[in-house]
């Protein structure tokens, strides 16, 4: 068994950082919302994001070949991972839908149409350069009305030379492609 490539990976990431030994954070940029999809409801709470406890470290974890998961103090996310995921996705989702969407806490007096929660069982990049992500959703509606949830599998490839500055940019892509696929199949 060899560790050569592991060193690579965590020196990469080491590299990516200040020198020093101080951290850098990367900040998700959410990607432009080019298109409009209806939804059955004016408003929606997403209520709740579930990241497993690697996704949701402060550090860039990276998973190898082997599935380990390698990642460095010095490489940072820059906000909270469950609250810039559930925030990603509520802006998208109002970006898309021109419809009321807030993460929560709720901000508005009247209560929300509907509540989405998503519990992620896989959100990594991978050292060969795909950022993915697996899990469900669910869609609570506190009417007649038919709740819903749904499983979703994703990913989106990025250029692994591009260190952690790619990783977040496919990051950023992957959370809109899921507000897209949990708009078309959890919120029609």
């Amino acid at each position: 068994m060899t560790f050569a490539r592991p060193l690579i990976t965590l020196g990469l990431l080491a590299a990516l950082a200040a020198c020093g030994g101080t951290a850098e954070r990367f900040p998700v940029r959410a990607p432009a919302v080019t298109e409009k999809t209806p939804i059955s409801f004016s408003s929606v709470e997403v209520r709740d994001v579930s990241l497993p406890t690697y996704a949701a470290a402060e550090e860039i974890s990276v998973q190898l070949a082997d599935g380990r998961l390698v990642s460095s103090t010095d490489v940072l996310w820059a906000d909270a991972p469950e609250r810039a995921v559930a925030l990603e996705l509520s802006q998208n989702l109002a970006r898309m839908t021109g419809r009321r969407i807030a993460s929560e806490p709720w901000p508005f007096e009247a209560f929300p149409d509907a509540s989405l929660e998503v519990r992620f069982a896989e959100l990594v990049a991978t050292e060969a350069g795909e950022f993915r992500a697996s899990g469900q959703y669910f869609v609570a509606v506190p009417d007649d009305r038919r709740e819903r949830s749904g499983l979703f599998d994703l990913s989106v490839p990025f250029n692994p030379e591009g260190g952690a500055n790619a990783i977040a940019a496919a990051r950023g892509q992957l959370v809109l492609d899921l507000a897209r696929y949990i708009a078309q199949n959890g919120l029609k």
